[in-house]
Protein backbone atom coordinates (compact mmCIF):
# COMPACT_ATOMS: atom_id res chain seq x y z
CA UNK A 1 0.00 0.00 0.00
CA UNK A 2 1.21 3.45 -0.75
CA UNK A 3 1.56 6.16 1.88
CA UNK A 4 -0.86 8.31 -0.04
CA UNK A 5 -3.72 5.79 0.40
CA UNK A 6 -3.23 5.70 4.20
CA UNK A 7 -3.29 9.45 4.90
CA UNK A 8 -6.87 9.45 6.19
CA UNK A 9 -6.59 6.23 8.22
CA UNK A 10 -5.15 7.93 11.30
CA UNK A 11 -7.94 10.50 11.23
CA UNK A 12 -10.59 7.78 11.14
CA UNK A 13 -8.84 5.82 13.91
CA UNK A 14 -8.64 8.92 16.08
CA UNK A 15 -12.33 9.66 15.48
CA UNK A 16 -13.31 6.18 16.68
CA UNK A 17 -10.89 6.00 19.63
CA UNK A 18 -11.48 9.66 20.59
CA UNK A 19 -15.24 9.18 20.66
CA UNK A 20 -14.91 6.16 22.94
CA UNK A 21 -12.42 7.98 25.16
CA UNK A 22 -14.76 10.98 25.59
CA UNK A 23 -17.73 8.72 26.35
CA UNK A 24 -15.73 7.00 29.09
CA UNK A 25 -14.42 10.33 30.40
CA UNK A 26 -17.91 11.89 30.63
CA UNK A 27 -19.23 8.69 32.21
CA UNK A 28 -16.56 8.81 34.93
CA UNK A 29 -17.27 12.50 35.58
CA UNK A 30 -21.04 11.91 35.84
CA UNK A 31 -20.56 8.88 38.10
CA UNK A 32 -18.35 11.00 40.38
CA UNK A 33 -20.95 13.78 40.39
CA UNK A 34 -23.72 11.31 41.27
CA UNK A 35 -21.66 9.92 44.17
CA UNK A 36 -21.00 13.46 45.39
CA UNK A 37 -24.73 14.30 45.30
CA UNK A 38 -25.64 11.12 47.19
CA UNK A 39 -23.01 11.91 49.82
CA UNK A 40 -24.31 15.48 50.18
CA UNK A 41 -27.89 14.22 50.59
CA UNK A 42 -26.82 11.89 53.40
CA UNK A 43 -24.96 14.71 55.12
CA UNK A 44 -27.93 17.06 54.61
CA UNK A 45 -30.25 14.72 56.53
CA UNK A 46 -27.70 14.40 59.32
CA UNK A 47 -27.37 18.18 59.64
CA UNK A 48 -31.14 18.73 59.52
CA UNK A 49 -31.82 16.06 62.18
CA UNK A 50 -29.12 17.48 64.45
CA UNK A 51 -30.58 20.98 64.31
CA UNK A 52 -34.18 19.68 64.62
CA UNK A 53 -33.21 17.92 67.87
CA UNK A 54 -32.22 21.23 69.49
CA UNK A 55 -34.57 23.72 67.79
CA UNK A 56 -38.26 24.30 68.62
CA UNK A 57 -40.83 22.04 66.98
CA UNK A 58 -41.69 23.10 63.39
CA UNK A 59 -38.87 25.69 63.25
CA UNK A 60 -37.70 26.31 59.63
CA UNK A 61 -34.00 26.30 60.65
CA UNK A 62 -33.41 22.52 60.24
CA UNK A 63 -34.42 22.63 56.58
CA UNK A 64 -32.20 25.65 55.92
CA UNK A 65 -29.21 24.08 57.70
CA UNK A 66 -29.86 20.88 55.74
CA UNK A 67 -29.36 22.96 52.60
CA UNK A 68 -25.93 23.96 53.98
CA UNK A 69 -27.14 27.52 54.61
CA UNK A 70 -27.35 29.46 57.84
CA UNK A 71 -30.86 29.96 59.26
CA UNK A 72 -32.46 32.60 57.06
CA UNK A 73 -29.61 32.23 54.56
CA UNK A 74 -31.39 31.07 51.44
CA UNK A 75 -33.85 28.68 49.87
CA UNK A 76 -31.64 26.50 47.67
CA UNK A 77 -28.61 24.37 48.39
CA UNK A 78 -25.22 25.69 47.38
CA UNK A 79 -23.95 22.20 46.58
CA UNK A 80 -26.85 20.33 44.96
CA UNK A 81 -28.89 21.91 42.21
CA UNK A 82 -32.62 21.59 42.84
CA UNK A 83 -32.47 20.72 46.55
CA UNK A 84 -34.96 23.01 48.31
CA UNK A 85 -36.58 23.11 51.79
CA UNK A 86 -39.65 21.29 50.42
CA UNK A 87 -37.43 18.21 49.91
CA UNK A 88 -36.98 17.86 53.68
CA UNK A 89 -39.46 16.06 55.92
CA UNK A 90 -38.84 16.65 59.63
CA UNK A 91 -40.78 14.16 61.76
CA UNK A 92 -41.08 13.82 65.52
CA UNK A 93 -41.33 10.24 66.79
CA UNK A 94 -42.44 8.63 70.04
CA UNK A 95 -40.60 5.84 71.90
CA UNK A 96 -41.87 3.15 69.50
CA UNK A 97 -40.83 5.10 66.39
CA UNK A 98 -44.35 6.15 65.43
CA UNK A 99 -44.80 9.67 64.10
CA UNK A 100 -46.36 11.98 66.71
CA UNK A 101 -49.51 13.38 65.07
CA UNK A 102 -49.43 16.83 66.63
CA UNK A 103 -45.91 17.44 67.98
CA UNK A 104 -46.72 20.86 69.42
CA UNK A 105 -49.62 19.56 71.53
CA UNK A 106 -47.93 16.23 72.38
CA UNK A 107 -44.50 17.66 73.16
CA UNK A 108 -43.83 15.19 76.02
CA UNK A 109 -44.32 12.18 73.72
CA UNK A 110 -41.42 13.14 71.42
CA UNK A 111 -38.40 10.85 71.89
CA UNK A 112 -36.75 11.01 68.46
CA UNK A 113 -36.40 13.38 65.53
CA UNK A 114 -36.13 12.11 61.95
CA UNK A 115 -35.05 14.11 58.90
CA UNK A 116 -35.72 12.66 55.45
CA UNK A 117 -35.15 13.73 51.86
CA UNK A 118 -38.35 13.29 49.86
CA UNK A 119 -39.13 13.82 46.19
CA UNK A 120 -35.64 14.81 45.07
CA UNK A 121 -34.55 14.02 41.52
CA UNK A 122 -30.91 14.24 40.47
CA UNK A 123 -30.22 15.57 37.00
CA UNK A 124 -27.47 13.84 35.07
CA UNK A 125 -25.72 16.28 32.73
CA UNK A 126 -24.71 13.87 30.02
CA UNK A 127 -23.81 15.70 26.80
CA UNK A 128 -26.69 16.02 24.32
CA UNK A 129 -29.24 14.68 26.84
CA UNK A 130 -30.35 15.23 30.40
CA UNK A 131 -31.69 12.43 32.56
CA UNK A 132 -33.55 12.71 35.86
CA UNK A 133 -33.54 9.86 38.34
CA UNK A 134 -35.14 9.56 41.74
CA UNK A 135 -32.60 9.32 44.52
CA UNK A 136 -32.85 6.56 47.11
CA UNK A 137 -34.39 7.32 50.49
CA UNK A 138 -32.12 9.18 52.88
CA UNK A 139 -33.06 9.59 56.51
CA UNK A 140 -31.37 10.25 59.83
CA UNK A 141 -32.99 9.63 63.20
CA UNK A 142 -31.57 11.13 66.40
CA UNK A 143 -32.67 11.26 70.01
CA UNK A 144 -34.42 14.46 70.89
CA UNK A 145 -32.54 16.97 72.95
CA UNK A 146 -33.90 20.30 74.17
CA UNK A 147 -36.20 20.95 71.19
CA UNK A 148 -35.60 24.65 71.82
CA UNK A 149 -36.67 24.61 75.47
CA UNK A 150 -33.76 25.28 77.88
CA UNK A 151 -33.90 24.58 81.61
CA UNK A 152 -35.49 27.94 82.39
CA UNK A 153 -38.48 26.92 80.18
CA UNK A 154 -38.36 29.89 77.80
CA UNK A 155 -38.46 28.69 74.18
CA UNK A 156 -35.48 29.99 72.20
CA UNK A 157 -35.77 30.23 68.39
CA UNK A 158 -32.88 28.95 66.33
Amino acid sequence: MSVRRQLGVTTVEFAIVGTLMFIVLFGVIEFGRALFVLNVLGEATRRAARIAAVCPVNDPAPREVGLFNTPGGGTESRFVRGLVPANFAIEYLDATGTVVANPTANFDQINFVRARIVGFQHEMLIPFATYLFNTPAFSTTLRRESLGVPRDGVIQPC
